[in-house]
C-alpha cells in the first residue's frame, strides 16, 4: 500500500480521507497497469473520475476548514494548491471525455495524480501538522 502512517496529520477525518484517497488511487493505478483490454478497463477508470471530481472538492474543503480552526498560516497558499489540482482533474476529464475516452491520457493523469498525491501529502500538508503540533505545544507552555 502506497499509504504511509507518517503521512497522518493528527486529525481523524482529514486521515481517513487521505487513506481513503491513497486507496482509491492505487486502485486506479493497479486498472491502468493490468493486462485486461482498455474497454475492460473504461468502466472503472471512469468511475474513477467520476469520484475524484467529488470527493477532492469534498477533501479539500474538510482540510481547509480544519485549517481554519488552527489558524494555519498558510491557508490561502494552501487552498489555491486545491483549486489548481481541483482543476486540472477537471480539465483532464473534460478533455478525456471529448476525447473518446483516451488510454494514453489516463495513463498521464494516473502518473500525475499518483505523484501529486504524495507530494502533497507528504510535504505541503506535513506543514498543517507541524504547525499544529508547534501551536498545541505553545499552548500548553
Amino acid at each position: 500500500m502506497l499509504w504511509k502512517d507518517k503521512y497522518e496529520l493528527g486529525d481523524s477525518l482529514i486521515d481517513t480521507q487521505h487513506k481513503e484517497l491513497f486507496q482509491r488511487v492505487e486502485t486506479f493505478m493497479g486498472t491502468l497497469r493490468s493486462a485486461d483490454s482498455w474497454e475492460d478497463k473504461v468502466q472503472h477508470v471512469n468511475e474513477t473520475l467520476e469520484f475524484m471530481k467529488g470527493y477532492v472538492v469534498e477533501h479539500f474543503r474538510d482540510e481547509e476548514v480544519y485549517q481554519k480552526s488552527i489558524d494555519y498560516p498558510g491557508y490561502e497558499a494552501h487552498k489555491q494548491i486545491h483549486l489548481d489540482m481541483v482543476n486540472y482533474v477537471l480539465q483532464v476529464s473534460d478533455e478525456y471525455e471529448r476525447s473518446g475516452f483516451d488510454e494514453k491520457m489516463m495513463q498521464q493523469f494516473g502518473g500525475k495524480l499518483l505523484a501529486w498525491l504524495i507530494n502533497h501529502v507528504a510535504s505541503e500538508d506535513q506543514r498543517i501538522a507541524d504547525y499544529a503540533i508547534k501551536r498545541k505545544e505553545q499552548a500548553n507552555d
